[in-house]
């Protein structure tokens, strides 16, 4: 189980979450460009390690009826997924699945000036560029992927 600090890493690795601190030393991440009602990203995460994501509108989780999903056992790379996934879902992207075939190391994710998010993900020979579900470019060397990057304005997020 990642620690309270680990989980507190990784979210605040998100540029477009805002953290506000609550009750009892539990932490909420806000999302204020959702396009919803819906602000909160990451519900009373407690110095125990328990807390809450969103995912009322990401297909693949199990939630409870306010569309929270217990992140006490996840992994870095599950708990970075489920919340780039969030985001996109609360952004209006539709990120609600994730792409087919990820790699081991899981997606990259890539944000511009405006917080638009693009995620990268190495399959089948190809690094793939995705805008939420949608194929965005395919590129043969993660070279040609940097350099599309850095022509639109994105740049890598941890």
């Amino acid at each position: 189980m990642l620690t309270f600090e680990e989980k507190l890493e990784i979210f605040e690795s998100f540029p477009e979450l805002e953290r506000k601190d609550v009750s009892l030393g539990r932490v909420n991440f806000q999302f204020p460009g959702s396009v919803t009602d819906k602000k909160n990203v990451v519900y009373h995460l407690h110095p125990n390690g328990n807390g809450f994501v969103y995912a009322g509108g990401v297909d693949g989780y199990e939630t409870d009826e306010k569309g929270l999903v217990n992140i006490r056992d996840f992994t870095a790379d599950e708990l970075k997924e489920l919340t780039a996934r969030s985001i996109a879902d609360l952004s209006g992207t539709g990120m609600k699945e994730a792409p087919a075939n990820a790699v081991q190391n899981g997606p990259e994710k890539w944000v511009n000036k405006t917080n638009d998010v693009l995620i990268v993900i190495h399959e089948d020979d190809l690094w793939n560029v995705y805008y939420g579900v949608n194929l965005e470019e395919s590129f043969g060397a993660y070279g040609e992927v940097e350099e599309y990057m850095a022509e639109e304005g994105f740049s890598r997020r941890k």
